[in-house]
């Protein structure tokens, strides 16, 4: 069935989504341990200028601040009982930013609904269950289908169990939905899951999402290995890439990111080569990042599949193992593996 997301696929044949909204929140004074969400109204002027910004480098889509917005990361900031009117004010803003873009401009773009994962580790590993996860993912769709959404944006996930729940509880507001996974562990999520697997699994949902990908992770070398991966076990779907602003670094007391935008320009070639359909990217990015993307894939008519050599020339070895890429076998590798919590 058509959606506002696959219309506008059909119409442009690529997307630009946007880059990081804690990066640039920070930028305009958000502190860590701050909850973002309870910016969204505390602090709407700052949020929408992110978008503002975003949109005028080129954006198609731009995600809202609501990445946190479930019941369990709110609980974080005491803001649990929130969670309608934190999300829908987080769509809000980016409705009014994307319908004032399109006035001004002539040119439509998309509300992409945040959805992050709550942080909880599921039974038998932990103590949260399928069934209130689900309902803490539709009270959050909810919230972004009240405030506008036109597009629930499931991200950052490491778990299978997760996915579903989020796409369960989301399915509830009749949304189209994206879902991508985080592959930062030796190219598998931290919980196991390979690019392949997580392909095969999405596809097989009563829920099928709109597009599946891949976010954050390590850096663009590691995107692109990933998004060869999903690419080659669902050849048919629409794939998103959205890779982090180069490689994390620890400097001076600051997370920074080492990419510039001509990297991420060659970055986003690379994965249109590999078969994403949207393109974006995660932490470290800013709006000179999001036009860099842009610009390089205007008027870009896809290449050959990369292969490593190629992959390593342009942005380093994939893992830092010369190689290895993710249409290897990964099961090659015995590392062990445990689970381990994230915050975005």
């Amino acid at each position: 069935m058509a959606d506002c997301l696959t219309d506008l696929l059909a119409e442009r044949g690529h997307l630009i989504a946007d880059g990081a909204m804690g990066t640039n929140l920070f930028a305009l004074g958000l502190e860590t341990g701050d909850s973002p969400e309870l910016w969204n109204v505390e602090h709407p002027d700052r949020v929408a200028t992110v978008h503002r910004n975003f949109l005028e480098a080129g954006s198609d889509l731009v995600l809202t601040n609501s990445f946190g917005g479930s019941s369990f990361r709110l609980k974080l900031h005491h803001a649990q009982d929130r969670v309608r009117e934190l999300n829908a004010a987080a769509a809000a803003i980016a409705r009014r930013e994307v319908d004032a873009h399109a006035a001004a401009t002539g040119r439509q773009a998309l509300v992409a609904g945040s959805m992050g994962p709550t942080g909880e580790l599921f039974v038998p590993l932990g103590a949260l269950t399928a069934e209130d996860a689900a309902e803490a993912f539709a009270e959050q769709a909810a919230g972004l289908a009240e405030g506008g959404a036109d597009v629930l944006w499931v991200e950052t996930m490491s778990a299978p169990e997760e996915v579903l729940a989020a796409v369960i509880g989301g399915a509830r507001t009749g949304l189209p939905i994206v879902v991508t996974m985080t592959f930062d562990t030796n190219a598998r999520t931290m919980m196991g899951v390979t690019p392949a697997e997580f392909a095969e699994f999405a596809q097989g949902l009563e829920h099928v999402p709109a597009a599946i990908g891949a976010n954050c992770g390590v850096g663009p070398a590691e995107l692109v290995d990933t998004i060869l991966g999903i690419t080659a076990a669902a050849p048919g779907a629409v794939v998103v890439a959205k890779g982090n602003c180069g490689i994390p670094q620890y400097v001076e007391g600051a997370i920074v990111y080492n990419g510039s935008p001509e990297a991420m320009a060659a970055y986003a070639r690379l994965v249109r080569d590999a078969g994403a359909r949207i393109i974006c990217g995660c932490c470290g990015s800013t709006a000179i990042h999001v036009k860099a993307i842009a610009d390089a894939l205007d008027g870009y008519l896809p290449g050959s599949r990369p292969d490593l050599a190629r992959v390593t020339e342009v942005l380093g070895a994939p893992w830092a193992k010369p190689g290895r890429l993710a249409d290897s076998d990964p099961r090659a590798d015995s590392e062990p593996r445990r689970p381990r919590r994230r915050r975005a």
